[in-house]
């Protein structure tokens, strides 16, 4: 069973950075594409931030576009968010999300409040 977990959220102060972490266990070794997602407080959707694929293309959210990064590591089945410039309409929480066999996985979440 995949499971994703998410680490690194915070308070940061506006103008600064973040850098979350996700950890997928249970893949079997498969590379799957995967993003990252955020929910903000009083919105029930949740907003694509920025997605890689399998094979390392990165296709990037309008929500944060040009301040976000996507990195992984697949040795330890590990991506990362990095968040720049931040204010405070990218508070919320954080989801990480890979797509595999068919089915969608979300990892539980990481808040990240940015105050002015």
């Amino acid at each position: 069973q995949v499971q994703l977990v998410e680490s690194g959220g915070d308070l940061v102060h506006s103008g600064g950075s973040l850098r979350l972490s996700c950890v997928a266990s249970g893949t079997n070794g498969r590379v799957a594409p995967m993003g990252w997602y955020r929910q903000s407080s009083g919105k029930e959707e949740r907003e694509k931030v920025i997605s890689i694929t399998a094979y390392g293309t990165v296709v990037e959210g309008e929500v944060m576009k040009g301040r976000v990064s996507i990195s992984r590591d697949s040795g330890t089945n590990t991506i990362f968010l990095q968040m720049n410039n931040l204010n405070q309409q990218d508070s919320g929480i954080y989801f990480c999300q890979m797509y595999q066999g068919g089915t969608v996985y979300w990892g539980q979440g990481t808040r990240v409040t940015v105050s002015s």
